[in-house]
C-alpha cells in the first residue's frame, strides 16, 4: 500500500516567511477555499496567487480573484463565462469557463496547489494538480475514497508532496512524523458526534435539513456537514487514512469525540498514545498543508486546557448510525466499493437537501447501493481515473433509481 512517503521525505515549497511562494485553490469559493483565502490574504508577501476556480459563485470568485491578485479566474459553469468576464473586465487577470478549463487551471505551475473542490467533481481536476509533482494540498476526499490505489500510485508516479487538509488526517500527519510503521499499534480518528448525538431514532426520523446542518462545533460546506451528521464523514476518513498512512484496516479506529478538541490519537506498541490537539477551526490544518514542515501563524483561537476543563470520549453507536460500519464494509470489500459507496452517499445527500428522503434513508440508499453495485457487477477492478469514472456515473444512476421508493 503507496503511504505519505514523498510528503515526509521532502519539501521543496521554501520556508523563509518572506519567499512568495505561488498557490492555486480549486474550490475557491468553498469552505475550504474561503478558509485559504482567508490566510492568505492576512499574509499577501507570503503568495502569489496563480490561480482560482468556483462552479456556480461567479461574483465571489471575481471578488476573491481581485482582491489577492490572482492571475486566472475559471468559473465551472460555462454558462457564467460572459459574467466572469465583465466582473474582471480592466483587471488583467485572465477568465476562463467549463470543466476542461478547471482542469487546465490545475495544471498551471504552482508550487503548491488546494485540492477543494467537494465531490467526484474534483477528481479530475486534482490529479492533473498531481501530475505537477510539487505540493498538493489535499481537501477532496473523494480523490482517496474513490480512487485511493489509483491517486496514490499517480503520487509516487510524479513524485508530488501530499498533504491532508482534512483536521484527522493533518493530525495524524504531526503525530506519525517519520516513527517506524512496525511501531504503531492503531490510528484513531475522532468524531464530534454531529449535531443528533443524543437524538433517538424516532427523532432521527423527523430530522429535518436545518437541524442537519447546526453543526456543533465546525463551520462546513453543506454536503461535509450532512456527512457528519450521519458520521459518513468518519466512516469516509478512515478509508482515507487506509491510503494515507502505513496501517491496515483493522489498525483504524473512531471514537467519538464532543469537543472537537483532540483529531487524532495514535497508539504505539509500547503502550504510549500521542494525540494532536487543537481547537476546532479548519485554518490551522490548511496552515500547516501549506507551511509544512514550517508552521505559519493563524488567527485561530488558542487552546484552553483550564477554561474547558474536561475532554470526553465514547464509542460511536452504530445502530443509530450505520453510514460508519458501511464505510467499513466497502474497504473490506475492496476494489471499486469505496467508489460506489461515494457515489450513492452524495446522490442522498442531496436528495435528503431537497427533502426527498428523511434523514434515516441517506444509510439506506447507501447500503442498497452497494449490495446492489455488487449484484450488478459495479464492484471490480479498475485500473485507471477513467475507469472509475464509469463506476462512479453507474452507481449515481444506481442510487438515483433507489430514490423513486421514497417519492
Amino acid at each position: 500500500m503507496a503511504r505519505l512517503s514523498s510528503a515526509q521525505a521532502k519539501s521543496e515549497m521554501p520556508h523563509d516567511a518572506v519567499v512568495r511562494r505561488s498557490l492555486s485553490i480549486l474550490g475557491a469559493t468553498g469552505s475550504i477555499g474561503k478558509n485559504t483565502l482567508d490566510l492568505v490574504s492576512r499574509t499577501p508577501d507570503a503568495f502569489e496567487i496563480i490561480a482560482l476556480t468556483a462552479q456556480n459563485s461567479v461574483a465571489e470568485l471575481a471578488e476573491s480573484a481581485k482582491r489577492v491578485g490572482a492571475r486566472l479566474a475559471v468559473i465551472g459553469n460555462e454558462r457564467q463565462y460572459g459574467e466572469l468576464k465583465s466582473l474582471l473586465s480592466g483587471t488583467g487577470i485572465k477568465v476562463a469557463a467549463g470543466p476542461t478549463a478547471v482542469v487546465a487551471a490545475a495544471a498551471e505551475p504552482a508550487d503548491c496547489v488546494m485540492a477543494a473542490i467537494v465531490g467526484a467533481a474534483g477528481l479530475e481536476p486534482t490529479f492533473e494538480a498531481v501530475r505537477q509533482g510539487r505540493r498538493l494540498a489535499l481537501a477532496n476526499k473523494e480523490c482517496l475514497v474513490s480512487a485511493g490505489a489509483v491517486f496514490m500510485a499517480e503520487v509516487a508516479r510524479t513524485g508530488a508532496e501530499l498533504l491532508p487538509v482534512d483536521s484527522e488526517h493533518s493530525a495524524a500527519l504531526q503525530v506519525v512524523g517519520n516513527v517506524e510503521p512496525a511501531s504503531i499499534e492503531k490510528l484513531t480518528l475522532t468524531a464530534s458526534g454531529g449535531p443528533f448525538r443524543t437524538w433517538d431514532e424516532e427523532q432521527l426520523a423527523r430530522a429535518t435539513p436545518e437541524e442537519a446542518l447546526r453543526h456543533p462545533n465546525w463551520s462546513m460546506g453543506a454536503k461535509v456537514t450532512i456527512d457528519s451528521a450521519t458520521l459518513m464523514n468518519k466512516g469516509l476518513e478512515l478509508i482515507e487514512a487506509y491510503h494515507l498512512f502505513p496501517v491496515n484496516a483493522d489498525q483504524l479506529g473512531v471514537v467519538v469525540h464532543p469537543q472537537s478538541i483532540v483529531h487524532c490519537l495514535v497508539s504505539f506498541t509500547d503502550g504510549s498514545v500521542i494525540a494532536q490537539l487543537a481547537c476546532p477551526d479548519m485554518r490551522t490544518p490548511i496552515a500547516l498543508s501549506l507551511s509544512w514542515p514550517q508552521r505559519m501563524t493563524t488567527p485561530t483561537k488558542k487552546l484552553d486546557l483550564v477554561a474547558l476543563g474536561s475532554l470526553t470520549f465514547e464509542a460511536p453507536d452504530e445502530k443509530r448510525f450505520p453510514a460508519l460500519d458501511l464505510a467499513r464494509e466497502a474497504l473490506r470489500r475492496g476494489a471499486t466499493a469505496p467508489a460506489v459507496l461515494n457515489a450513492a452517499n452524495e446522490v442522498a445527500v442531496e436528495a435528503f437537501l431537497a427533502r426527498r428522503i428523511p434523514f434515516p434513508a441517506i444509510a439506506q440508499i447507501v447500503e442498497q447501493g452497494l449490495d446492489g453495485g455488487e449484484s450488478r457487477g459495479l464492484i471490480r477492478s479498475e485500473g485507471g481515473l477513467k475507469g472509475i469514472l464509469n463506476v462512479d456515473a453507474e452507481a449515481r444512476q444506481l442510487a438515483h433509481s433507489l430514490l423513486d421508493r421514497y417519492v
